[in-house]
């Protein structure tokens, strides 16, 4: 499942919405490798995500801009917040 989930290629909504229906399937399948399972856990670490991201993607060397809001973006922080401490 997580693959799935790193290999999702986002470019629209539509496959954002692909993504949010494969994050809630890993949810409920894996709930043991996710950190943040409350909903108060999982928005403590999103805002943290969210303030982080663009040093994931400098230290990554993903040439992507987080200050752009893109589908790409929004699925990035939703992914990181998950497991983000």
């Amino acid at each position: 499942m997580i693959d799935d989930l790193v290999n999702t290629n986002i470019e629209n909504r539509a496959s954002f919405i692909n993504f949010l229906s494969l994050l809630r399937k890993d949810l409920t399948i894996n709930s043991e490798e996710w950190g943040n399972i409350t909903l108060e856990d999982f928005l403590e670490a999103m805002e943290s995500y969210t303030e982080d991201i663009q040093g994931y993607y400098n230290n990554t060397n993903q040439n992507v801009d987080a200050d752009q809001a893109s589908w790409k973006v929004f699925a990035d922080i939703l992914m990181g917040s998950r497991i983000y401490d």
